[in-house]
């Protein structure tokens, strides 16, 4: 079966072929993005110096703020991990609790189920001490939390710099449903390239 393009005059063809590839193209960077991989950037301290942020913004110690890509089908194959750096949607409570609501990244510390405490900047997961070898001391805080339980469906997430993370132990635990995607990449500033 021929084309019917071929009737075109050349010219035309040759700005038809263009103007398809390019809408193809914009095509499947939107799909990607919407249901695969999508990028951020740190805005705040709370996970220094995992993800730096840029000064002068309060206890951010970079020029430039790191870039993120998270994987958004990977939850869709896989339940959330205690360790992830994850992309989340936050709950109302944040807005008030942290001055700024929208999308975060932190990392999921309990899961489901599980009871979570705090006590001088340790942190306890059903009563054991968690081991966290990416808080470094001088970032932990000497807060107490009580005991809570995780409901079932939602994961509890905090900062890698306990100092300055307003987290889950302020606005609560994130259901399932507003979990974006898993952190899988540092893409910016070129010196901080790396897979997470």
């Amino acid at each position: 079966m021929r084309s019917p393009l071929r009737r075109l005059p050349h010219r035309v063809r040759i700005l038809v072929d263009w103007a398809l590839t390019v809408a193809v193209a914009v095509g499947l960077v939107l799909a990607v993005k919407a249901w695969v991989v999508n990028p951020y950037r740190i805005p705040s301290s709370s996970m220094e110096p995992t993800l730096r942020c840029a000064r002068p913004a309060n206890g951010c110690e970079s020029s430039s703020s790191d870039r993120v890509l998270a994987n958004r089908l990977v939850y869709r194959l896989r339940d959330p991990r205690r360790g992830d750096i994850v992309v989340f949607r936050t709950p109302p409570k944040a807005l008030t609790a942290c001055g700024a609501g929208g999308t975060y990244v932190k990392r999921l510390i309990a899961l489901p189920g599980e009871t979570w405490s705090e006590h001088d900047g340790t942190v306890y997961i059903d009563g054991k001490p968690l081991k966290e070898p990416y808080v470094q001391d001088t970032r932990r805080d000497a807060e107490d939390w009580p005991r809570r339980r995780i409901p079932a469906g939602h994961y509890f997430f905090m900062g890698d710099n306990r100092k300055y993370s307003c987290d889950s132990r302020k606005w609560g635990a994130v259901p399932r449903a507003d979990i974006v995607g898993e952190v899988i990449a540092t893409y910016w500033p070129p010196d901080r390239i790396g897979l997470d």
